[in-house]
């Protein structure tokens, strides 16, 4: 039997954290409202359309945005209030289809190639979602529509806030044809200045390329390229997809030695930790154990170092600490420099395992304590 080609919506709340807060507190409304902790190591969660016109993101230090944006309230975040939203939008989902892919609590694909609700279309299907979403929450949704879960993201970018845009499959080629490769996912400023060297600036230029350079150049990685580039995509919605890891990374202007990447990894972790929180907040029941550090080198060899401690990072300077210390694992050469840091958190486990583990451990110690001097448990 043939499948059915399928219809992914890709559903994404508007400024959704700033939204909430500027539902809940009308002195709000119409205000550039900034969902951060003030302080030098903080980040910014979330920015309203209002914060937003004066380049204000999130993800960014708090430190910036406040220079960016004088004028901008700072509310500290309220995941318990966010989560709740999260789990009506998703309630609102569970009517039309099983197959939901959360990826945060502010946004999610659904497959509905088959819905509960018989609703003609996947264009009809993303109208009642965000008609719901408005009545039942006072909060608006941008969606896209499309055959597969790559374009839908990329067209619910296309009509925000509050829009709906459609991509059909004859549509695909030429819709992608014209935007800048940057919009193609996992394309970032790095590889969008190797692509400018081919000459390449849009993905027109991209799928101009034999698909058997793209990989001499880029590995399996120009493979992807090249099935991006044809608005290929076959990854489906997963309904459970447990986080693996939490990451941010970075390439440098000027390649670093060791010693210098400090205050660089210190910075990510920060980022890293940032995420982690949202994933706590979405996902509360999962805590990571393990700290990572990667590295590349400027002749683009990568490592990676790890440690799992007896407890879990339970703060960001903790996080930080470990990855800083990470560094001295690397056994090359003082001169070499590097091209890249990352900092992240992986080996999740729920938090029942995680209690029970840092119990065991607790318990082995105080064991260990009261043993006659000289033995140890083995």
């Amino acid at each position: 039997m043939t499948a059915l080609p399928r219809k992914i919506v890709h559903v994404d709340m508007d400024a959704f954290y700033a939204s909430v807060e500027q539902r809940d507190e009308p002195s709000l409304r119409g205000k550039p409202v900034v969902v951060a902790w003030r302080g030098s190591r903080s980040v910014v969660c979330a920015a309203s359309y209002e914060a937003r016109r004066f380049g204000v993101r999130s993800a960014m230090p708090a430190v910036r945005a406040e220079r960016l944006c004088p004028q901008a309230i700072f509310v500290p975040p309220d995941f318990t209030r966010y989560k709740a939203v999260s789990r009506q939008v998703r309630e609102i989902f569970a009517r039309h289809t099983d197959a939901i892919e959360p990826l945060s609590l502010d946004e999610a694909y659904l497959d509905v190639t088959t819905t509960k609700t018989g609703l003609p279309t996947a264009t009809a299907t993303a109208e009642a979602i965000r008609d719901a979403i408005r009545d039942e929450t006072l909060l608006t949704a941008s969606a896209g529509v499309a055959p597969n879960k790559f374009l839908a993201k990329i067209a619910s970018d296309w009509h925000k806030p509050d829009g709906l845009f459609v991509i059909r499959p004859h549509q695909a080629l030429a819709f992608l044809e014209p935007l800048p490769v940057g919009r193609l996912p996992g394309v970032g400023k790095v590889m969008e200045g190797k692509l400018a060297q081919l000459g390449v600036t849009t993905v027109g230029d991209l799928r101009a390329i034999r698909v058997e350079e793209l990989e001499q150049r880029f590995g399996r990685w120009g493979h992807r390229l090249h099935e991006l580039s044809l608005g290929i995509d076959d990854h489906a919605v997963q309904s459970e997809r447990p986080t693996m890891q939490i990451s941010a990374e970075d390439t440098f202007e000027h390649d670093l030695l060791l010693e210098e990447l400090e205050s660089h990894i210190r910075r990510l972790a920060e980022k890293a930790w940032a995420g982690y929180e949202r994933e706590l907040a979405s996902r509360e029941s999962r805590l990571a154990r393990t700290v990572v550090l990667k590295l590349k080198t400027s002749d683009f060899r990568t490592l990676t170092r790890s440690v799992t401690p007896p407890a879990r990072p339970a703060s960001l300077q903790q996080l930080a600490d470990i990855a800083c210390e990470l560094r001295w694992r690397v056994e090359l050469p003082s001169r070499t420099r590097y091209r890249l840091v990352g900092v992240g958190l992986s080996g999740f486990i729920d938090a029942d395992s995680a209690k029970a583990q840092e119990d065991l451990f607790a318990e082995a110690l105080s064991h260990e304590a009261a043993l006659p001097s000289g033995e140890t448990l083995e």
